[in-house]
C-alpha cells in the first residue's frame, strides 16, 4: 500500500511537471524572440500560438489526471494535485482569454481621420508596405478622437513619449513615433498630423496579426495626451 502511495504521488509530481510545459515553452519563446534569436513567425505563430496551446490543453487534461490521483491520497499528493491545476489550468485559461480578446478586438490600424488617412512618412520605408489590411475610425474605437485645433509641435512630440513612443521625427506639421512591446518586439507606429484647424493621429501595427486592440489604447492614450497638453 505505502508502495503504491508513493507511485501515486510520484504521478502527479510527473503531471505537475508536464502542465509547466506550455507556460515555459510561451517564456522561453517570448525571450528568444525579443533578443532576436527567433522570428516572429516561429516564436510567436508557431510555438506560442499553436504548439503552447496544445501544450496547455494537455496540461488541463494532466491536472484532471493530478486531481483523480490524489484523491486516492490527497494528504500527501493533495497540494501537487492543486498546484497542477493551477498551472495548466490556469494556463489553459490564460489562452482562452488571449484568444477571446484577439478575436473582439478593434483593427490594429486606427486613424481619427478616414476621408484622408495620414501617412507614414520616413517610417514606410520600415514598414515596408506591410500592416494590417483595413483602417478603422472613432466607431471602432470611440477613444481615438482629433483634435480641432492646431496642436504645437512640441506637444505632439510630448503626447507621443507619454504613449510610451520613441520619437523618429518632428516638425512644424508633423510629430513620428514608434514602440516595440516587450514581449515579443511587436513594432506600432504613430503619427501626428497638424494643421490649421486640426489634429490627426494614426496608430497601426507592422504587422497583420491581432495585437488585441493596443493601436486603439495607444491611439485614445495619444489623444487624452494632446487634450492634457493645452
Amino acid at each position: 500500500m505505502a508502495r503504491g502511495r508513493v507511485k501515486g504521488q510520484g504521478a502527479v509530481r510527473a503531471l505537475l511537471a508536464f502542465s509547466l510545459a506550455a507556460p515555459l515553452l510561451v517564456l522561453a519563446a517570448a525571450l528568444g524572440t525579443r533578443s532576436g534569436g527567433l522570428s516572429l513567425e516561429t516564436g510567436y505563430d508557431l510555438l506560442t500560438m499553436r504548439v503552447g496551446w496544445w501544450l496547455a490543453i494537455a496540461g488541463a487534461l494532466a491536472a484532471l489526471a493530478a486531481v483523480v490521483l490524489a484523491l486516492r491520497d490527497f494528504r500527501r499528493s493533495g497540494l501537487l494535485a492543486v498546484a497542477t491545476v493551477l498551472v495548466g489550468g490556469g494556463t489553459l485559461a490564460g489562452y482562452i482569454w488571449h484568444n477571446g480578446r484577439m478575436a473582439a478586438a478593434p483593427p490594429e490600424d486606427i486613424s481619427t481621420d478616414l476621408a484622408e488617412i495620414p501617412g507614414f512618412g520616413d517610417l514606410n520605408d520600415e514598414r515596408r508596405g506591410r500592416g494590417p489590411r483595413a483602417t478603422a475610425g472613432v466607431e471602432a474605437c470611440p477613444g481615438a478622437l482629433p483634435m480641432m485645433a492646431q496642436i504645437a509641435p512640441g506637444s505632439a512630440a510630448w503626447a507621443l513619449q507619454e504613449a510610451g513612443f520613441t520619437i523618429r521625427g518632428a516638425g512644424v506639421a508633423r510629430a513620428d513615433g514608434s514602440r516595440e512591446s516587450f514581449w515579443f518586439g511587436f513594432d506600432h507606429d504613430a503619427v501626428i498630423r497638424i494643421r490649421p484647424g486640426r489634429t490627426d493621429i494614426r496608430v497601426a501595427a507592422r504587422d497583420d496579426r491581432p495585437h488585441g486592440g493596443d493601436a486603439c489604447r495607444m491611439a485614445s492614450r495619444i489623444s487624452e495626451a494632446l487634450r492634457t497638453s493645452r
